[in-house]
């Protein structure tokens, strides 16, 4: 379990790990630099040229696939719940349940920084809704509403 008497506020890639199970190459969140439980967090996916999905998508012109945006979105949320209901190290799996409002504003590069701010909209059980915005600087890349079901498995 997480140490309660320390306020969690960031997570690095080894915190992000002990709470959600995902992995190379689909562990698409580097860190969470900013986390107030059950309000929002920041999330931080540095996009480098070396990703699989570049390989395909597109090769003379690499665009991070707008699905891979939104699941990078959802991973820092999932964090965030990690976090807000103390369930590190206790093998927490997080299903889609709807993406709404879903748009794309801009492109995603090889090299752009993308933060990833979640609000919580619903949360506190095994139901979480969020609204997701995905920065590249000050320029809004894609948007989203996320509703969720948390499954401890332990």
């Amino acid at each position: 379990m997480g140490d309660t008497s320390v306020p969690i506020t960031e997570a690095d890639i080894h915190l992000i790990q002990r709470i959600i199970p995902h992995r190379y190459p689909f562990l698409l969140v580097d860190k969470v630099v900013s986390i107030v439980p059950h309000r929002g967090c920041v999330g931080i996916k540095n996009v480098t040229y070396n990703e699989p999905h570049f390989q395909g998508h597109f090769p003379q012109t690499p665009i991070m696939p707008g699905v891979t945006i939104i699941e990078a979105m959802a991973q820092s949320a999932a964090v965030l719940v990690g976090v807000s209901l103390d369930v590190i190290d206790r093998d927490l799996l997080v299903y889609f349940m709807s993406i709404d409002g879903c748009k794309f504003r801009r492109k995603v590069v090889p090299g752009d920084i993308l933060e990833l701010h979640m609000e919580v909209r619903r949360g506190g059980g095994r139901i979480w809704k969020f609204a997701g915005r995905a920065m590249v600087g000050t320029e809004l890349a894609a948007e989203a509403e996320i509703t969720a079901m948390m499954d401890l498995r332990n």
